[in-house]
């Protein structure tokens, strides 16, 4: 037990200091000898570790409840002997490699693993005549590969989840499917701020008109709580994009060209943002991205789909332009938060002083006045 203890340490000690997500990255290749000849209803692969916890890959040859497909999981090895508590996410891929690349199967997910929920996976995974076409070869062998990245769960801030070749990975299946989280939350937020374009010019003069200290009071916000807002808003534990979502999200982060304080870092985001939202820009790439379909399931193999396009730096434009979104996004999130929690407030506050401020006056007026005709009498 004891053992057992000091290793979860280090691991949590590593998740907890925000490891290089490749070190908590790895695959396993299985291959199942004499497959067709298996009378066993589930056989195990062996033992592999991937970010310091223990795996292993679960086949039920005839279907897990479903007769007719082929069952595949993932599974912490050794459940029995975790300790109470113990969790942690994991993305994963489970391929199955078919003797044409072309028509090899994978599948992704996202999971949070624990004592109870132990393995995960698809009890559909593929329909038995399937694997007569292609995947168990001439001596009747299956090949299975694994692909897992352990991925910390305790988060206040965008983080990076992913290995960076596992990533490019999944941006070449996911890219139409993370591109219009960004977008749609861009073009949600514009709309609603200036649905009511009498209140947004009010709010934007109302900013504009102050002077820099002023408004650097009026956004005297932790930056760790805004980031905080944003993993909430955009982590959403069960859906297989939210690693990508993250991983840009901390790239978009750290290509903000901020200043030194972080009162600077939000004043520089609203002005930016306000200027462009008054001018109406809404730039006419994000406009078409809006306007294309998400790619729905993930059914080819990487290596049939278009090669991606490399910048100068090496870098490849579909991630840059991800990247781009992203930071764009978080721009976005920190105008609306400041808006419509600080700036909204501190202007209705000074309409009604103004107002106030006006009854005063008037009533001073209509008491000179009378003073004057009772004094003229």
């Amino acid at each position: 037990m004891s053992e057992v203890t000091s290793k979860e340490s280090v691991i949590l000690l590593l998740l907890f200091l925000g490891a290089n997500p490749s070190e908590l990255y790895g695959t396993h290749t299985w291959k199942i000898e004499k497959f067709s000849k298996i009378s066993m209803p589930e056989i195990r692969s062996n033992v592999f570790e991937v970010g310091g916890h223990q795996w292993s890959i679960l086949v039920y040859p005839k279907g897990c409840e479903v007769p007719t497909h082929l069952s595949l999981f993932l599974c912490v090895a050794n459940c029995d002997k975790l300790l109470p508590g113990w969790n942690h996410f994991a993305q994963f891929t489970i391929s199955m490699v078919n003797k044409d690349p072309k028509k090899s199967k994978h599948s992704d997910t996202l999971h949070k693993f624990g004592k109870k929920e132990h393995d995960w996976g698809w009890k559909k995974y593929m329909e038995l005549p399937k694997l007569h076409d292609g995947f168990i070869d001439e001596y009747g062998s299956l090949t299975i590969m694994a692909q897992v990245q352990v991925i910390r769960d305790r988060v206040d801030r965008p983080f990076p989840c992913l290995d960076v070749h596992y990533r490019r990975e999944l941006v070449r299946v996911y890219l139409k499917e993370v591109e219009p989280i960004f977008l749609s939350f861009m073009k949600e937020k514009r709309s609603k701020l200036m649905e009511d374009k009498t209140r947004w010019e009010s709010l934007c003069a109302f900013w504009l008109g102050m002077d820099q200290k002023s408004r650097r009071e009026m956004s005297r916000e932790k930056m760790d709580v805004i980031l905080k807002l944003v993993v909430k808003h955009f982590y959403i534990k069960k859906e297989v994009t939210s690693s990508l979502v993250m991983d840009f999200l901390f790239h978009g982060l750290n290509s903000l060209v901020w200043s030194s304080t972080t009162q600077e870092k939000i004043l520089h985001t609203i002005t930016r943002q306000m200027g462009k939202l008054l001018k109406d820009d809404l730039d006419s790439s994000i406009l078409n991205a809006l306007e294309e379909e998400p790619k729905k399931e993930r059914e080819t193999d990487v290596k049939n789909l278009p090669d991606p396009i490399v910048g100068k730096d090496g870098e490849r434009e579909d991630e840059k332009r991800l990247t781009e979104f992203a930071r764009r996004t978080l721009e976005v999130f920190i105008l609306d938060h400041i808006l419509c929690n600080k700036v909204e407030g501190a202007y209705k506050e000074a309409i009604a002083l103004k107002m106030q401020e006006e009854l005063i006056r008037e009533e001073e007026e209509e008491n000179l006045n009378k003073r004057r005709v009772k004094s003229t009498k």
